[in-house]
């Protein structure tokens, strides 16, 4: 939202009257920790409910459906409406779901290229449709770190942030390691972890579809067993490519085929149907390779020779207003179709994303949707799984959308400090330079301010102190030790000079559910921050 129309917010508010009675973070069902079928694989956590809300990203569907989160606001009178939460019901708020994480400098394979990370997430949509996905890989080298935002619901980007960062370590383990990992499962022997995962305590799993994840799982490494060029295992690009492309074929493959029980499908089908896009970074001593689909954002924080900060992006989002993006679609379809292929800057009038994990309705037939809708039908109704029979206008050549990811490399230098993974709700609000200022100035605590400029001291009185105003607020402590926390506080909260307002980040969190979606997204952020003396000349 706009800071210059934030106000707006308080107008629409002020019409409902509630009042906290306590915060607590939202719930989804009963979590209850299980044991995985196969220990190092998959560690597994049961969801007892489904719940879907309206998102953005498509402009023609998403009706509330399923069970939704008991809010702690209610209705009361005029006079209970407490609007200025205080400080520590905002720190409560936007703290409930911050990690950080310190990662070994050597963990006994080598060094590593990543000091520490923090992340954090608010959710504006009940339940919350962006995940994160943070882990070591044991097999290979390096780190992996994801952020996923869902549409359509979550159940997308929940299985592909279980998911994705396996098929990334899998492509790039050796065959020695992968034939060890088949010997483990013929001989039901435990099996090598393949990854170190680094979780929320509030993040959760599918546990009921485990068995299916590690048996296409399996099946995908099988595949690279049976290849004569997988000896030591993909390089990171190869490996995010081909993951990315592989788990959206097994999505998209899980909804049509008959499945253990009716709670597995209808899972696989809500997880086809809904969507997300993904951003997945592979950080590791030489460099960073990213593979991204959608319109998340990975950004690298650079500190120049002088101090100051600069923004280096490694990803580009993939919606309307990336031309190439949308000239690349245009020519996969026929020339007829160049005007509806994208209308309303949305994919067929519909999608904002122009590349996403599952959306299956921009992928399949008609004929295919229609048959799986129908097949479902008779043991679910599909109006609790936000299901309903639909197809996008204007479609005649399907598919329409695709996983593809694009992929860049850069390689560590010693001016590299930090990189900022984040969903489109942060990047709604946050340009990548003022987002990486942000973090540059909390990590170094040096507020750099350029000097007053000629045409600045022609200004007048006022305009000189409006711009003193400007200048003051950029030295103000940080409130949070957390980077992620500290830019969503700023995403949400800053004023007209660039000074957290306490007024508008109280209103921009106290919405009630059904405005909030209405002025912002959720977000998530991640920000890692790197070991650039790795990238530092050697001296003998």
């Amino acid at each position: 939202m706009s800071r210059r129309v934030w106000a707006s917010v308080l107008q629409r508010v002020s019409s409902y009257t509630f009042k906290f009675h306590s915060i607590v973070p939202l719930q989804f069902g009963n979590l209850a920790a299980v044991p995985s079928p196969h220990p190092g694989l998959f560690h597994h956590r049961h969801i007892s409910s489904w719940g879907t809300s309206r998102s953005d990203k498509l402009s023609s569907s998403g009706e509330e459906s399923g069970n939704r989160s008991q809010s702690k606001r209610h209705l009361s009178t005029r006079q209970d409406l407490d609007f200025q939460l205080n400080q520590v019901q905002i720190n409560s708020i936007l703290r409930s779901n911050e990690q950080t994480v310190s990662v070994p400098e050597f963990d006994g394979r080598g060094l590593s290229a990543v000091r520490k990370f923090e992340s954090n997430q608010l959710a504006s949509n009940t339940p919350n449709e962006d995940r994160r996905s943070a882990a070591t890989c044991l097999q290979s080298k390096g780190m992996l770190f994801g952020v996923f935002d869902g549409h359509g619901g979550w159940a997308c980007a929940q299985a592909v942030s279980e998911r994705l960062l396996y098929y990334v370590a899998v492509a790039m383990m050796s065959r020695q390691s992968l034939e060890e990992l088949e010997r483990c499962m013929e001989h039901g022997r435990p099996v090598p972890p393949i990854l170190q995962w680094h979780k929320h305590h509030a993040d959760f799993n599918y546990r009921e579809s485990a068995s299916l994840y590690i048996e296409h799982l399996r099946v995908f490494w099988q595949e690279l067993l049976d290849s004569d060029e997988h000896d030591e295992g993909m390089s990171p690009p190869d490996a995010l490519d081909r993951a990315f492309k592989r788990l959206d074929a097994d999505i998209s493959l899980e909804a049509q085929v008959p499945l253990a029980n009716d709670l597995m499908r209808s899972t696989a089908i809500q997880v086809a149907f809904a969507g997300c896009t993904a951003c997945v970074a592979h950080v590791g001593t030489e460099g960073i390779h990213v593979g991204n689909a959608g319109d998340c954002r990975v950004v690298l924080g650079v500190q120049e020779k002088d101090g100051s900060w600069s923004a280096l992006p490694l990803s580009q989002d993939h919606n309307s207003q990336n031309q190439v993006e949308v000239e690349r679609l245009k020519a996969q379809h026929p020339s007829s179709e160049r005007d509806t292929v994208v209308t309303d800057d949305r994919l067929l009038g519909v999608l904002m994303p122009l590349r996403a994990f599952g959306d299956v309705r921009f992928k399949w037939s008609r004929e295919l949707q229609q048959s799986i809708l129908a097949s479902l039908e008779s043991r679910v109704d599909l109006d609790s799984l936000n299901l309903y029979q639909y197809t996008p206008p204007n479609y005649l050549t399907p598919p329409y959308l695709d996983v593809a990811p694009e992929i860049t490399y850069h390689k560590l230098r010693p001016q590299d400090r930090f990189l900022i993974l984040g969903t489109d709700g942060l990047w709604d609000e946050l340009g990548s330079e003022e987002a990486v200022r942000l973090i540059g100035e909390h990590l170094s605590g040096i507020h750099l301010q350029a000097p007053v400029s000629p045409s600045e001291r022609q200004l007048k009185l006022g305009q000189m102190h409006e711009l003193l105003l400007k200048r003051q607020v950029r030295a103000s402590p940080a409130l949070d030790t957390n980077a992620a926390t500290h830019l969503i506080r700023h995403a949400l909260g800053t004023g007209e000079y660039g000074e957290l307002c306490q007024e508008r980040l109280a209103s921009m969190l106290a919405l009630p559910e059904d405005l909030a979606r209405m002025y912002r997204d959720d977000i998530t952020a991640t920000v890692v921050y790197l070991n650039s003396d790795l990238a530092r000349p050697r001296h003998s």
